[in-house]
């Protein structure tokens, strides 16, 4: 696909769909920055990729921290094209099970986020010619599975504010998209498995039994999905959400 000259924000950059996301936009020719709150971690993609990545360590729920992403790419890099919002936190639990710090954790990183570092963006974007946004959002946002109650409502709000901003801002050739994944083999869901005493491996391989297309997800294949939403190939989808499943149900 190619995106070459093209700079990035990618947030969620050191899980498992991040580090690969980020792996594959620098090696088409995309210059990337990077941020999460362990300012360790930043510094170690910073010295993996050398002058083609910066880190900006911070909070992504805070409003000056997304303001500044924004900033620090178009000074640094000379601009800003694509914007991937991938951070996420899968808190679990029913209603009774969800306590206020959980429900509003969720919301913050999984939703608010998302929304703020967009509008940070779209400022920028609409006076130099466009951009592209994809979201991680979720299978669970669409189809809400049992017991992750503010996890799916999250996922289930950002699936409804791509929409709606893709619609808003497509006049101004900014296209806003987002892959719902479900199961993905990475390390929020391996530790979703080890959080209900399960070992981990064995319920990965039990768990791709239960997949048609015969395995959980790897994190190249979501991040296909999403370079495929970001490149020039889906120049007219915008407002979409496009699932990334194997054909698997949520329940």
């Amino acid at each position: 696909m190619g995106f070459n000259s093209k700079v990035a924000i990618v947030t969620g950059a050191t899980g498992g769909i991040g580090q690969q996301l980020v792996a594959q936009l620098i090696s088409q020719g995309a210059k990337v920055v990077v941020t999460g709150r362990d300012a360790s971690s930043c510094a170690l993609l910073e010295e993996r990729y050398g002058d083609r990545l910066s880190a900006l360590a911070g909070d992504i729920t805070a409003t000056e921290h997304c303001q500044a992403l924004v900033e620090h790419a178009v000074q640094r890099f000379g601009g800003l094209h694509l914007l991937f919002n991938n951070a996420g936190t899968i808190p679990r639990g029913t209603a009774i099970e969800t306590s206020d710090e959980m429900w509003d954790s969720a919301l913050a990183v999984n939703l608010t986020a998302a929304f703020k570092l967009s509008r940070a963006a779209i400022e920028h974007m609409r006076s130099n010619g466009g951009g592209t946004i994809v979201n991680t959002a979720s299978a669970w946002g669409l189809y809400p599975g049992p017991a992750h109650l503010a996890y799916c409502t999250a996922k289930g709000a950002l699936i409804a504010m791509t929409r709606s901003m893709g619609r808003d801002h497509a006049t101004q050739q900014i296209r806003i998209n987002a892959v719902c994944p479900n199961e993905v083999d990475t390390p929020m869901l391996r530790s979703g498995f080890e959080y209900r005493g399960l070992d981990a491996k064995k319920a990965l391989r039990e768990l791709d039994n239960t997949v048609p297309l015969g395995h959980v997800a790897q994190p190249q294949e979501i991040v296909d999905a999403m370079l495929f939403l970001a490149s020039e190939q889906s120049r007219y989808v915008t407002g979409t959400v496009l699932e990334v499943t194997g054909a698997k149900a949520v329940y």
